[in-house]
């Protein structure tokens, strides 16, 4: 009996590894006549799907970015819903139109997961080689916006490619592609850097070709987007920080050249500095003073889901481009510090996989990872800061929130590209050949 209670005890202190050893030994010695013998264990059908479909070759993957990425998608569908119900529904009281952006949203949420999946799927080595291609064709889908029949107009901007169903949007495809030539470019000629004949000056070409064509079309907001990442890849692919510095103070007068001679830019400037002037209230500050009268009114928990008033025909585009002030308003502070530290999170991610790629060597892959940071950064920060007023008005919307097809899944597939660069860091610390 004592015999007994000693095995047991031992048995309970072993570990999983020792319990796991012995459940294999007894099932591979012989098993007495007249015993019963145990069956061995067998893993459900669920278990090896599941297991089959995150197989990676790593014993685990990021978790933590997925599901900071899965909550603002669905946050963002929920919140796109609230924001846009009264919008189409005013101009068709009673009908079914309310959904008609929740659907669109919905839908463009599907193909921009499926799309991740193949873009994670694909090795990132790929993904180098086609840096330059992409960057071509993205050229090409910008000048497309211009062609009568191809192009479609909307806002007095052309931005957008008609695809019958629905339309895309080439300047959001741009962001990644720029991404990855820049990447591309600075690893290929790493030794060259510094220099600014041989190593800025054909780079800053081929991005003033892409200014441009933006600008024709014009969205002044993409273009800061592109042109504030793809220098900040440059610099950390190794430019010379006096040559980064000079570069950043011209690109910045020729922001503000772009803003005082055009006229509604001027206006929205000055706007932003007294939003609640009289003149601005009602003009050019019209957007800004109801985005921060919906922020306030939230306080710190909100009026309640669905309960915000800013949407119903007193805040342009809810659904776009002023989404956070609708959070604000209806989740309260608690909301929009719930929204801001996932991105804090996502972009902190980035920055971490980069970098344990560049120690890798694998220096392409570390500066697409915190490329992307930086472009999810800079645009998230632009659209917080024009919600809360601390920029001017400018239309951009945040990402992996707000509606809009091409930007949702351009920004997936961006992060599912990310996942994999931390799939292969992952591979690589166990000795596995890539």
């Amino acid at each position: 009996m004592l015999n007994v209670l000693n095995g047991f005890f031992r048995f309970g202190r072993g570990t999983g590894a020792d319990r796991r050893a012995g459940e294999r030994r007894a099932v591979a010695r012989p098993v007495a006549s007249g015993r019963r013998r145990t069956p061995a264990y067998k893993p459900s059908l669920l278990r090896n799907l599941t297991r089959g479909a995150l197989d990676t070759g790593v014993q685990n993957f990021d978790a933590a970015l997925l599901w900071a990425v899965g909550l603002l998608l669905m946050l963002g569908l929920v919140m796109v819903y609230s924001a846009s119900i009264a919008v189409l529904e005013r101009k068709d009281p009673g009908s079914a139109a309310s959904t008609y952006y929740l659907v669109r949203h919905s839908i463009s949420l599907c193909v921009a997961l499926g799309a991740s999946v193949i873009a994670f799927a694909v090795p990132i080595r790929h993904w180098q080689r086609a840096a330059l291609p992409l960057f071509v064709l993205g050229i090409v889908l910008l000048v497309m916006v211009f062609v009568p029949g191809v192009g479609r107009r909307a806002g007095g901007a052309d931005r957008w490619i008609s695809l019958g169903f629905t339309s895309l949007q080439p300047t959001e495809l741009m962001k990644l592609f720029v991404i990855l030539y820049v990447a591309d470019y600075a690893t290929r000629k790493q030794e060259l850097m510094h220099q600014l004949k041989r190593g800025f000056i054909p780079m800053a070409v081929a991005i003033a070709l892409v200014g441009i064509l933006i600008m024709r079309e014009p969205d002044l907001g993409a273009l800061m987007v592109i042109v504030s990442v793809a220098m900040g890849v440059l610099f950390l692919g190794g430019m010379s920080p006096k040559l980064f510095f000079g570069m950043g103070a011209m690109l910045a007068g020729v922001f503000m050249m772009f803003i005082m001679f055009v006229p509604f830019r001027r206006q929205r400037f000055f706007a932003y500095l007294e939003p609640f002037a009289g003149k601005n209230a009602e003009g050019s500050g019209y957007q800004l003073t109801h985005s921060l009268m919906a922020i306030g009114k939230g306080e710190w928990l909100g009026v309640g889901l669905g309960g915000g008033v800013a949407k119903l025909n007193y805040l342009p585009e809810p659904h776009t481009d002023f989404l956070f002030a609708i959070i604000g308003e209806e989740l309260g502070m608690a909301g929009m510090i719930v929204v801001i530290g996932l991105f804090f999170w996502i972009i902190r991610r980035c920055f971490e996989i980069g970098r344990q790629a560049i120690s890798f060597e694998l220096f392409f892959n570390g500066l697409v990872a915190q490329g992307i940071g930086l472009w999810i950064g800079i645009q998230a920060f632009i659209n917080l800061g024009v919600n809360l007023g601390l920029l001017p008005t400018k239309g951009l919307t945040l990402p992996l929130l707000s509606f809009g097809g091409s930007a949702i899944l351009m920004t997936c597939v961006a992060l599912a590209i990310v996942l994999r660069i931390d799939v292969e860091n992952r591979r690589l610390m166990r000795g596995t050949v890539l």
